[in-house]
């Protein structure tokens, strides 16, 4: 038997796996596990009460973390003018308009968010086959779609979290890392909550948080209680 697998039996003995806890009795479970070499990412995953064969069910959006990610993230950035001066002045790593297109329709990814005004869609919806399931997809409802780069790309570079139902109607959003402190991924975890909670579709009957769950990269994940949250 791995190391790993001796590890991760370790962490299953340390909770009850069906038991539901609070936010912040599931925080303490997880800072007391055993750390990697690494400093792991923390997770909120949540199965929500959708149909996610209905669009109109479909949950998606973007929230700024508190204590942000953790993780520094590339911004690129497809505009002219007044937005492309205002992008760079912002941070942005990467600003150009037909070049920056050219580059992305020649394999070249490396940025972690997309950011575009709209004028720059028409040139940019050939991608979205390449961009939408990397989620890179420029969109209003995430931030990534505006004429007010500036504000986009300070969220983007401050933390902010994109989040969006999968096939099985399940958000997944990072909360932050390990080494932050409790409190610091709690207010994290509960943006993420209300963010969530707020973009209910009107057409959702009965339960909207089904499950909770929280894990770092390489620990089980610990069941919250939904009731609280």
């Amino acid at each position: 038997m791995s190391k790993k697998s001796k590890t991760y039996k370790n962490m299953l003995s340390q909770f009850q796996r069906q038991e539901r806890y609070s936010i912040e009795d599931a925080l303490k479970l997880l800072k007391e596990m055993p750390d990697r070499s690494f400093d792991e990412t923390v997770e909120l995953a949540m199965k929500l009460g959708i149909d996610p064969k209905k669009s109109d069910q479909t949950v998606r959006g973007a929230t700024p973390l508190p204590h942000g990610s953790g993780q520094e993230s590339r911004v690129a950035v497809v505009a002219s003018g007044e937005a492309a001066t205002a992008a760079k002045d912002a941070g942005a790593d990467f600003v150009g308009f037909e070049d920056l297109i050219e580059q992305i329709k020649d394999g070249w990814l490396e940025f972690d968010s997309l950011v575009a005004t709209p004028e720059a869609m028409k040139s940019l919806r050939p991608l979205g086959k390449v961009l939408g399931p990397r989620g890179l997809m420029p969109n209003p409802k995430t931030g990534t779609l505006t004429d007010d780069t500036a504000t986009a790309v300070k969220e983007a570079k401050a933390g902010r979290v994109e989040y969006r139902t999968d096939r099985g109607g399940c958000v997944h959003a990072p909360i932050g890392k390990k080494s932050f402190s409790a409190d610091s991924l709690k207010e994290n975890a509960q943006a993420i909550i209300d963010a969530v909670k707020n973009a209910r579709p009107e057409g959702v009957k009965g339960s909207y948080i089904v499950s909770a769950t929280i894990s770092s990269t390489m620990s089980p994940g610990i069941r919250l209680d939904t009731l609280a949250v």
